[in-house]
This record gives C-alpha cells, sequence and structure tokens, in this order.
C-alpha cells in the first residue's frame, strides 16, 4: 500500500516537481502489467509576498507524456484515474501569485486506506453560545472516527481575517515568519534586506545608502509579520464542542474546525462559521456631587464611569483624584471631548477650564495588579473651601543627612497657601525593609485615625502667603541609635478628609 505524504514549499514562479519514482518502481516489481487505480490528493497555500508574474523566472520545462489532469486554485483538489498503467508519474506545481506550501498525498488503494476523514452529512460548525469573551462551538462528528475506529481528533483555528479551506493554508500562515527563509550561500555579500529577512536589524553605518535600499522601505516591504496573537490552532481530541476564551469583546472572529486523521497526518475541513462577541457590559455611572468626597472601588483591571455636571456656570473644574493602592488610568472628557488622559499614583491634582452647561465625564481604569480604592472630589468652588485639603506638587518628605543624630532627624516638606493642619508620625521597621514593602502594605487613604498613638509625633498648622517660603521643617527626637525609621506626614482637610505625603524611610547615626 505505497504512499507519499509530504509537505514541500514552492518559491515564486519556480515548478516544483515531484516524481514518484520510488512509488512506481515498487509497484512495478511487484506486477509490472497490473492496471491498478491511483488517487492523488492535493493542498495548495499560499502564504507569502505576491510578485507579478513578468517579474518572476519562468523555468517550466515540458516532457513528453499525456496530460492527466490540470487545476488552478488554493484549495483542497483530488484526481482519481481507473486502469492506469505502470509507469513514471509527474506531479509539477506552478506559484503564480506567492510563495506556496503543499501537501500530497498518493496512494494506488484509496478504497482500502481512506486517508481523508469523512465529513458528516451536516457538515457545518454551529455557534451554541456566544459572551463577551467565550464563544462555544460545536459540530457533528466524523464517520470516520466512531464507525471506522481510525484516530481522528480535532483542531480549532481561530483568527479574525476569513476562513480557511483546509488545515495546510492555516499552518502556512501560522508559520509565515518561518517558511520560507532560506539559508545563504557560502560567501555571500549580505545585504540589508538579509539581515531584516533572518530577524536582525541592519545598523545604521550606511551600507543601506550605498546599496540604494532605505529603512523605511525595509519596514514596509520586510517586517509587516502576521502577530502570533492574530491566528491559533488548538487541537483538542476527539470531542466535538469547544469554547473559545480570553477574545476581544465586541470583535469579530473567524472560527475553523478540522478533522484529522493521526495516522495518516491528513484532514478535511468543516464548514467554518464566524461570530463577534458582544460588547462590554455597560457600566453604572456614578453621579459626583460638587464638592463632595466620593469613594470609589475598582476590580482588577476594571473601569468605573463617573459623571460630574455643575448646576452653575463656572469658569474652572478642579478634579482631584487620590489612588489609594496602585495607579489607575484616568481619562476626562468634557461633552465628549477628550480633555486628559493620565496616570495617577497617589493624588493628583487636574484643572478643568470650565464652559458653560458642561458635562464632565470621567473614567478610571483599575490596575492589573490588584483592585483599586480611590478618593474622588470635583468641584467648582474656590479651593479654600474645598473638604480635601490643598496640596503642593511636590509631596515628598526630604530629611537633611547632615542634621542626622543617633537619636534624631530633620525633615522638610512644602506646605501651600491655605491654612492646613499636619500631623507627623514615626514607626521603627527592619533594616531590610524598603520602598516596594512600603508600597505593598500601606493604604494611601488611610488617615492618622489608622495609627497607633505611640506613633505620632506632633500637629501643628502651616501656611504661607508666598509660596516660595511655603516649606516647614521638624526634628524627630527620642529615636534609637542605628535603627530605621518610617516617617508619614498627613495634611488634614476642613472636613476631616485627610492625604498622606509619601512616606520617608531614615535612619540614625550608629554611632556618635
Amino acid at each position: 500500500m505505497p504512499k507519499l505524504d509530504t509537505l514541500s514549499v514552492c518559491k515564486k514562479g519556480a515548478p516544483a516537481r515531484v516524481s514518484l519514482v520510488n512509488f512506481l518502481m515498487s509497484l512495478v516489481l511487484v506486477d509490472a502489467t497490473s492496471r491498478k487505480e491511483l488517487m492523488l490528493c492535493v493542498c495548495f497555500s499560499f502564504p507569502g509576498e505576491p510578485e507579478p508574474l513578468d517579474q518572476q523566472k519562468q523555468q517550466v520545462t515540458v516532457d513528453e507524456g499525456t496530460e492527466l489532469f490540470t487545476y488552478k486554485g488554493n484549495d483542497v483538489e483530488s484526481y482519481v484515474a481507473t486502469s492506469t498503467p505502470s509507469g513514471l508519474y509527474q506531479l509539477e506545481l506552478l506559484s503564480t501569485e506567492k510563495d506556496s506550501n503543499f501537501k500530497v498525498y498518493t496512494t494506488t488503494t484509496p478504497e482500502s486506506d481512506q486517508p481523508y476523514p469523512e465529513l458528516p452529512y451536516d457538515p457545518r460548525v454551529d455557534v451554541t453560545a456566544l459572551g463577551r469573551t467565550t464563544v462555544t462551538l460545536a459540530w457533528k462528528p466524523t464517520p470516520t472516527g466512531f464507525l471506522m475506529g481510525q484516530p481522528v481528533q480535532y483542531c480549532v483555528v481561530i483568527n479574525k481575517e476569513h476562513n480557511f479551506k483546509s488545515m495546510c493554508a492555516a499552518e502556512a500562515k501560522i508559520s509565515a515568519d518561518d517558511a520560507f527563509m532560506l539559508a545563504p550561500k557560502p560567501v555571500r555579500d549580505f545585504s540589508p534586506f538579509d539581515f531584516v529577512h533572518f530577524g536582525f536589524v541592519p545598523s545604521d553605518n550606511g551600507f543601506g545608502k550605498e546599496r540604494g535600499l532605505t529603512s523605511n522601505k525595509i519596514s514596509r516591504a520586510y517586517l509587516a509579520k502576521p502577530k502570533a496573537s492574530d491566528i491559533q490552532k488548538v487541537c483538542i481530541g476527539n470531542k466535538n464542542i469547544y469554547t473559545v476564551s480570553d477574545l476581544k469583546p465586541d470583535t469579530q472572529y473567524y472560527f475553523d474546525v478540522f478533522a484529522v486523521n493521526s495516522a495518516t497526518n491528513t484532514s478535511t475541513a468543516y464548514v467554518g462559521t464566524f461570530a463577534r462577541t458582544k460588547e462590554e457590559a455597560r457600566q453604572k455611572t456614578l453621579e459626583l456631587k460638587d464638592g463632595k468626597v466620593s469613594d470609589v472601588f475598582i476590580k482588577r483591571k476594571g473601569t468605573k464611569f463617573l459623571r460630574f455636571a455643575p448646576v452653575s456656570s463656572h469658569q474652572r473644574v478642579t478634579l482631584f483624584v487620590h489612588s489609594c493602592l496602585d495607579a489607575v488610568q484616568v481619562q476626562v472628557r468634557r461633552d465628549g471631548k477628550l480633555l486628559l488622559s493620565q496616570n495617577v499614583e497617589g493624588v493628583r491634582q487636574f484643572q478643568l477650564r470650565g464652559k458653560p452647561k458642561a458635562k464632565y465625564q470621567i473614567r478610571l481604569r483599575g490596575s492589573r495588579k490588584g483592585a483599586s480604592t480611590l478618593k474622588v472630589l470635583a468641584t467648582t468652588r474656590p479651593s479654600s473651601k474645598q473638604p480635601f485639603p490643598s496640596l503642593p506638587e511636590d509631596t515628598r518628605i526630604k530629611a537633611f543627612d547632615k542634621l542626622r543624630t543617633c537619636s534624631s532627624v530633620t525633615v522638610a516638606w512644602l506646605g501651600t497657601q491655605d491654612r492646613n493642619k499636619y500631623c507627623i508620625y514615626r514607626k521603627e521597621v527592619a533594616d531590610s525593609y524598603g520602598e516596594e514593602q512600603r508600597r505593598r502594605e500601606q493604604n494611601q487613604c488611610a488617615g492618622p485615625e489608622t495609627r497607633r498613638k505611640s506613633e505620632k509625633v506632633l500637629c501643628k498648622y502651616f501656611h504661607s502667603p508666598n509660596l516660595q517660603k511655603a516649606v516647614t521643617t521638624e526634628t524627630i527626637t527620642g529615636l534609637e541609635p542605628g535603627k530605621t525609621y518610617l516617617l508619614d506626614v498627613y495634611v488634614v482637610g476642613h472636613s476631616g478628609h485627610s492625604v498622606r505625603y509619601q512616606s520617608k524611610l531614615v535612619k540614625t547615626r550608629k554611632y556618635c
């Protein structure tokens, strides 16, 4: 039962010949006068770059003999001839558009071989469930598996462009980056194309200009490779139902199912389907009240929408966003027009230009690391009447190294023109305590009420009409030699809402 199962590459304009010499010699040795049935199946795919025919090297030669079959296309095609005489059969393929892959299967016993799995009476792939990120597919099993006992499994191909007529074509698209990479000849003079073709970025040493090539042309012609994530192939065994997950909402996908004969490495395509995933569920919008702080909780990688509609005319809007844990992305639109889009960590204050009867939409996207908790304030009122305390642009605590002693440290921080209450706290920590551990353990929105009384150093009021002089210092005493301390400064607003400055690690001198 001789057969040939191969995957070959056909270059543009260059014919590929498959001569069945070994196959036919073994047949002749058995019976040189036999009249057997010959079956030939070929699968074509075109994953390469197109090139006009007039630029291709025509190298087709015609040998003497009788032409039995001619086909032009990129589908699975078969040819069956009965009462075929012994002899040399030559298959010649010419790629007319692109570099092409092809698989060939030949046999003289097609009825007993049954190399390609049969399709059921209804070969369609059905979508049985549709979600925002999932699609469930179902299809009827092939008779080849459960009736004929042949080893059959199913493979599912997912992509965003089109359905495939064969698994050969899908596999060629998946491996398009590597399918046509030929080894260079020895002592070859490399060009910029060679370096890009083999995955290296050409250096800016000028050799591209000498050869008349530019980096822009190279990137357009050869770097537009399909992304690996654009097409997926999953083989699932003999199950005839499968749920595709991790899809994007409101996106159209194409789904193909192939029945694969594991023994012969051949496959048959079901009638593929396509579906668009559902849109993201509309989030409930939280209404912000002028001058009132709102607490917002966002799930990991979640999104929340806020709306602020001032009831009176206004010249500007002040927006405070206090991210208590990890950074969040903030987008603000005024009547649909994007005003800002930034990542916020800690406390940020934004000044937005007002507009009569304007409405503001605020979109908050959470961190990928975990859930986020925020405090948000939007107001059109003057800053002196805000429940949220005003903050300087720089909320760091500075430590003076020359003023460190074995029992004290001196620190400074900036204030504002508004008279606010500042409270400073200290806590002894291990020498290995670092910034990453501090950020993981501490909720930036937790106020002084969460601290122990023994950690409190003092509270004081401070402001300065001149921002250039709005700085205060404090010396913290009663510390132990060679110890590490975590210092926190809280600024408390008129309504009791507090904001913590960036924590500072300090260490007293060990010897004095």
